[in-house]
């Protein structure tokens, strides 16, 4: 899978702009706060309809622009495909092969992008909140109707919270309560059985790359932790919904107390464990960087082996935040597999087989100019 071509309208701070690319390495080069990661986020953006910086929308636009465009042409299995996502503060509207796609999540999956940043290296010692954005992103390109059922599950569960809010004090809209609990567990057994399958196959590809990293000493493991354990004990649809009843039945009352929904897949977590060690809690900075840099190469070989090809690869000046041995085992990942997107201040920390198959963009200011090495 390879992006050819991108054209920005409005967005961040291009106003116009057209760019070509190789199918190999690509580097932005410039100081820092000039567009490079912008136009990075341009690429994950027209990939994945969502930004890794930002939940609004407006953020992506120009403030005096009512909307703003990214179009781009991807080759997929010997297919050149355009892409086009208008973005405006009502949402946005996609377009494959200059078809317009009814639901984002009939788009997502076209175009499979991982992308690699600073804050990535926090996602063993981040919040919950992150690793469930992780999961969700990474899911939604290998099985796009995750993204609709994750939709839905958000808009049930504020529903349902705002009914609790409301009905602390009164039973009079118990039923619609118990339709709107029904149809959150019926979402949640979809959202888990997915969720238990990509981490069951994150563990495959991850565990051997943590052993590789650390010259066999280490063994990493990841389990997922659910708001309701009982549905880890066996991965059925129908036994996930009978627990998610029955918890419902023994937290209702605490929920009605609290109005707010206290259980299903928006309260679950990752945890990770090297050598059956909690590395978020006892394990050190390196254990914690190179088992999130795992989980990161990880990606991309279950990216593959689910769609038959290797995503695009997005680094925003990650090589700088990682020892020779980290970045050494990162660049040999997508070495002459991936084509890959590089955002630094220097070529200097580079290392040179990446540069002599590179071609470099200068950014200055939102203007980009191309030279090939």
């Amino acid at each position: 899978m390879k992006l050819e071509s991108i054209e920005l309208t409005a967005y961040r701070n291009y106003d116009s702009l057209t760019l070509s690319f190789s199918d190999s390495v690509n580097v932005f080069l410039g100081e820092n706060a000039q567009g490079k990661t912008n136009l990075l986020e341009a690429i994950y953006v027209l990939a994945i309809a969502k930004s890794p910086r930002t939940s609004h929308d407006k953020d992506l636009i120009q403030w005096d622009r009512d909307y703003g465009k990214i179009k781009g042409r991807i080759s997929r299995r010997g297919q050149s495909i355009p892409l086009e996502l208008i973005i405006s503060g009502k949402g946005k509207k996609a377009k494959a092969n200059h078809l317009e796609k009814r639901r984002l999540s009939d788009y997502v999956g076209l175009c499979n992008a991982v992308m690699f940043a600073p804050e990535d290296l926090n996602l063993v010692k981040g919040s919950p909140a992150v690793r469930r954005r992780f999961i969700d992103m990474e899911i939604g390109q290998i099985a796009p109707v995750y993204m609709h059922h994750l939709g839905e599950y958000q808009k049930v569960l504020q529903q349902r919270n705002a009914l609790l809010r409301t009905s602390r004090h009164s039973s009079s809209d118990s039923s619609l309560l118990d339709i709107l609990t029904e149809r959150l567990i019926e979402l949640a057994s979809e959202i888990i059985n997915r969720r238990l399958t990509f981490v069951a196959q994150l563990n495959e590809w991850a565990a051997p790359i943590q052993k590789e990293i650390s010259h066999g000493r280490e063994h990493l493991s990841i389990d997922y932790q659910s708001s309701v354990p009982e549905v880890l004990e066996n991965a059925d649809s129908s036994k996930i919904v009978t627990a998610y009843q029955t918890s419902y039945e023994r937290l209702k009352q605490r929920e009605l107390d609290r109005g707010t929904t206290l259980f299903g897949p928006h309260r679950d977590d990752l945890r990770f464990f090297v050598n059956d060690k909690d590395v978020q809690a006892f394990g050190s900075q390196g254990q914690q960087r190179t088992a999130a840099l795992s989980v990161k190469l990880a990606e991309i070989e279950l990216i593959k082996h689910e769609v038959g090809e290797y995503p695009i690869l997005l680094l925003d000046d990650v090589l700088s935040e990682l020892d020779d041995i980290r970045k050494t085992h990162l660049l040999g990942a997508f070495q002459q597999k991936v084509q890959t997107f590089v955002t630094t201040t220097s070529i200097d920390g580079l290392d040179q087989s990446l540069l002599d198959r590179a071609t470099l963009y200068h950014i200055h200011q939102g203007v980009v100019d191309c030279a090939k090495r």
